[in-house]
């Protein structure tokens, strides 16, 4: 079914991004420093695509599968932990 045959006040269901891979086109990869990071999560609040991975309260890890390397969480990250690295 396209737009055109969706009757008015249809519901088009959400959440399906993490299905694909869409890190392998971008030209910058966040490299994460674990000694300095401080795990304030300000990296997670701020990335657009969920892509900090969390454990135990803890940033462990870039998911780069589904990461666009758009650099707000180097930008955002108060200690600088986070750099923008060329692939």
């Amino acid at each position: 079914m396209d737009h055109k045959d969706m009757i008015m006040g249809s519901r088009v269901h959400g959440g399906g991004a993490e299905k694909f891979e869409t890190g392998d086109w971008r030209s910058l990869t966040p490299v994460v420093d674990m000694s300095t990071c401080i795990d304030c999560m300000t990296c997670w609040i701020y990335c657009p695509d969920s892509c900090i991975i969390v454990e135990n309260n803890e940033m462990v890890g870039i998911k780069l599968t589904h990461c666009k390397g758009c650099g707000i969480c180097a930008k955002m990250c108060p200690k600088d932990a986070i750099v923008m690295k060329e692939v």
